[in-house]
């Protein structure tokens, strides 16, 4: 094949792709809470709730259009495993409470929608993991509600291509990649890390 058809073709494979998966601005977002506050807290228990009403998708496509999309744990129930995910990622992020009076946080999963290996392995560097919830605090002891469910975002660039098989070479993964974002995401909105709220424009879902 000649060096000009061959450009011709990885042109079009690319506009091909931009047809598919648009672009659009995508944040972290969240309501900081004061420190003053959040510092009198202890962590007594972290409950997360992946409803049964989000959809699931399993389509071999760029772009399934669902609310769960994960590929990484084998095949199973997706609603356990984000389920699974996230709860130790939000322990992680909420490890640094240590003040007297002990809270629960309550999070419910509304997306969590990563890249398919179809979209992973594409030649192009582009893609979103989109992992939304709410999270509310409630007194331990009490029940008292301290923070009512709020909706954070936590959305963050995924990677493909080339890009992502180097990186998984060197053990980064999607799941490490998306824990460790809620993880910051968390801690920054119980203020016990850095605020980690920014948007960023990419093509992706």
């Amino acid at each position: 094949m000649s060096l000009s058809r061959r450009a011709a073709l990885l042109g079009l494979s690319a506009l091909a792709l931009s047809a598919c998966v648009g672009g659009g601005t995508f944040k972290t977002d969240y309501n900081r809470l004061p420190p003053e506050v959040s510092q009198g807290w202890r962590l007594a228990e972290v409950r997360v709730d992946v409803p049964r009403t989000l959809v699931v998708s399993e389509a071999k496509s760029l772009l399934p259009t669902a609310d769960i999309v994960w590929r990484e744990d084998p095949m199973g129930d997706r609603h356990v495993q984000v389920g699974k995910i996230m709860q130790a990622a939000v322990l992680r992020g909420a490890q640094g409470l240590r003040g007297s009076r002990p809270v629960i946080i309550s999070i419910t999963v509304t997306r969590f929608h990563a890249l398919t290996y179809e979209a992973e392995l594409s030649n192009s560097d582009w893609g979103v993991h989109n992992v939304d919830f709410t999270a509310q605090v409630n007194d331990a002891r009490t029940g008292e509600v301290l923070v009512p469910a709020t909706a954070i975002r936590a959305e963050t660039p995924a990677w493909s291509g080339a890009r992502m098989r180097e990186a998984r070479r060197k053990g980064i993964t999607q799941k490490s990649m998306i824990s460790n974002h809620v993880a910051a995401t968390v801690a920054g909105w119980l203020a016990l890390g850095p605020d980690n709220r920014g948007e960023f424009s990419r093509q992706g879902n």
